[in-house]
């Protein structure tokens, strides 16, 4: 685990806004099937998304550095949040049916950090996320920093859905580096960000005009 006020004092801002964003949330899955499953908007997910019964469900509003609209907009409060955040890389609403957990993965990239704020847990038997030996069990309003490129899985078999915003930022580093994962960055973003994007967006766009 990582401390945020060393690391990334900024998600501050996205803890403080914990009541807005679970507000917006909970306004998103009003229509729980307006929500995509994880691995219809990226298929490369497959294989940690689709292996267990029921559906990881997820709500994209940056994918690698690019706003993604009108999912956006449609949060606003939330979006404002996340714009104070420097480095900010990926950010989604991240959802778990009940009973629905995650085999054991890694991240592909170390080049970021991963940071959860708990929106909604259930309060009988919360599930709970292990990262290599420690084991964190989500609380609401509470946030986490942690590098997901270390082996991770979500045991969950509580009777509620579970909601989490994840968010993704740049891990400190020195300065060749800097310049190493901009350009790992930018090419990820053109041969992959941009196909998610697309799907992500074309999802939404089903949903009518953009809107609080």
């Amino acid at each position: 685990m990582f401390d945020i006020d060393r690391i990334c004092p900024a998600l501050r801002a996205v803890d403080a806004a914990f009541e807005d964003i679970r507000e917006e949330a909970r306004a998103v899955l009003a229509d729980r099937e307006s929500v995509p499953v994880y691995h219809d908007v990226d298929p490369e997910q497959h294989c940690i998304s689709a292996v267990t019964p029921h559906d990881w469900r997820v709500y994209y509003l940056w994918i690698m550095g690019l706003r993604a609209e009108p999912n956006a907009t449609r949060c606003p409060r939330t979006t404002a949040a996340l714009e104070r955040v420097p480095g900010l890389f990926q950010a989604h609403f991240s959802v778990l049916d009940p009973g629905k957990s995650i085999p054991a993965h890694r991240g592909p990239y170390a080049g970021y950090l991963r940071y959860h704020l708990a929106v909604e847990v259930p309060s009988a038997d919360p599930p709970h996320l292990r990262i290599a030996d420690h084991v964190h069990t989500w609380k609401e309003g509470e946030s986490v920093l942690f590098d997901d490129s270390h082996e991770h899985e979500v045991v969950n078999t509580a009777a509620e859905r579970r909601v989490v915003l994840i968010v993704d930022v740049a891990r400190p580093m020195p300065v060749t580096q800097r310049i190493a994962h901009r350009v790992a960055t930018r090419i990820a973003r053109e041969v992959y960000g941009k196909s998610v994007l697309r799907r992500a967006e074309e999802r939404a766009a089903t949903l009518g005009p953009a809107g609080p």
